[in-house]
């Protein structure tokens, strides 16, 4: 495929890019967002040349397609592609370096209000098998991190802080942390940062170099519209020298004698042999598509929509709105008296509009401390949406009743 120096910013040819917006009003982005028409090709390409000539063999004549992903992605977090490894989801990512580190028993694992279930679930894990301690920073009145409480509980503390665990962006809600006042505060202490960027990639800004973070895990099915079942992991040089890969196998190490293996040089070492090569091509061509729009762009043009789509919920009686914080993103997360969320994402439905549901299983702690009902609305917009989308949607929030 050939290479596009600049992408089309006009709405209404990045909907013509989008397949899905004719038949579905997408509103859950935050989910999986629909995917670029390209993605969907190459994938295509892909699996027919594994069908005709042989997976192994596709693998070794689509090196360069294969590779894109390594490359965009690295040209997105401003780092090199040796830093960047592909994995089967971000989970997988994520766990290839949390259960790589050697806790111990006493050691803190520092991570936010915020923190997403899959990731807390881990830390009760370790914490019951080693005896390592979860300490929870708490927010500032805006909603974002307390970075002065997080410098004082790594510097006074009781025991080793061992890692910094944050999501950027909850689940649940439009909230951004503060990535890099985080990742300062690591900096200066020496400790390590895994950052959780499943919502912010591909939707904002990221450079690994800013956020100084160690690792930043991230998936391709959201914001940056790739395919599902691919996920990736950034890790720092010199992350890279503190610990290993939770589970290695002989893609990501060799085995050199009888009783010693080597890790493979960058962060292949967290990877795995074994993944759906088509997916990753149809990653690297996700990532080349957000690079050409430029991803200052997308940022601004999400945040506009989910302005927009805010404001129009909060004129609807009986709305609310449950966003908090300093800097907001494109997901919107509300409720309706009378309805509940399921009740709310059944109607929209009919309505041929996508929502999502954010149970309180998924952010325990966030919900529990604004007080929130069982479940909320999640409402999550990309750069292909438009006024128009907004508006239908709104008035079937306003239609929608017990």
């Amino acid at each position: 495929m050939s290479t596009v120096a600049q992408r089309s910013r006009d709405l209404p040819q990045l909907r013509a890019d989008t397949p899905g917006c004719q038949h579905i009003i997408h509103f859950n982005n935050a989910g999986a967002a629909l995917p670029i028409k390209e993605v969907v090709d190459i994938q295509h390409a892909f699996l027919d040349s594994e069908a005709l000539c042989g997976g192994y063999e596709t693998v070794i004549t689509e090196t360069e397609a294969l590779q894109l992903a390594y490359n965009e992605l690295a040209t997105m977090l401003n780092c090199s592609a040796r830093n960047i490894a592909i994995l089967q989801s971000a989970t997988a990512a994520w766990m290839q370096v949390f259960y790589g580190i050697p806790f111990q028993s006493g050691d803190r694992i520092l991570t936010g209000v915020h923190e997403y279930a899959a990731n807390y679930i881990a830390f009760l894990q370790v914490a019951k098998r080693t005896g390592a301690k979860i300490e929870v920073i708490p927010e500032t009145a805006d909603n974002d991190v307390n970075l002065e409480a997080l410098e004082h509980s790594i510097v006074h503390g009781q025991g080793r802080p061992a890692l910094l665990a944050f999501t950027h962006i909850p689940t649940n809600s439009g909230r951004v942390y503060s990535a890099e006042g985080i990742g300062a505060i690591a900096k200066r202490h020496g400790v390590p940062f895994l950052l959780d960027a499943c919502q912010s990639v591909g939707q904002m800004p990221l450079n690994v170099a800013k956020l100084g973070c160690n690792w930043l895990s991230g998936t391709s099915r959201k914001y940056l519209r790739g395919p599902r079942g691919v996920g990736f992991l950034y890790a720092s040089d010199k992350a890279m020298q503190q610990s290993e890969p939770a589970a290695l196998d002989m893609w990501g190490a060799e085995w050199v004698t009888g009783g010693q293996y080597r890790l493979q040089p960058g962060a292949r070492r967290y990877e795995q042999y074994e993944r759906c090569f088509a997916a990753v091509a149809g990653l690297g061509v996700a990532a080349r598509y957000a690079n050409e729009l430029g991803v200052d762009w997308i940022w601004e043009r999400v945040q506009e929509l989910a302005a927009e789509l805010r404001s129009r919920l909060r004129s609807i009686p009986g709305v609310t709105v449950h966003d908090r914080g300093r800097l907001l993103c494109g997901i919107v997360s509300f409720t309706k008296d009378g309805v509940d969320s399921a009740q709310m994402k059944a109607f929209l439905l009919k309505k041929m509009i996508n929502v999502s549901i954010s149970p309180m299983t998924s952010t325990r702690l966030d919900f529990e401390k604004h007080g929130l009902p069982e479940s909320v609305v999640r409402a999550s917009v990309h750069y292909y949406n438009s006024s128009a989308d907004i508006e239908q949607l709104a008035q079937a929030v306003s239609d929608a009743h017990q």
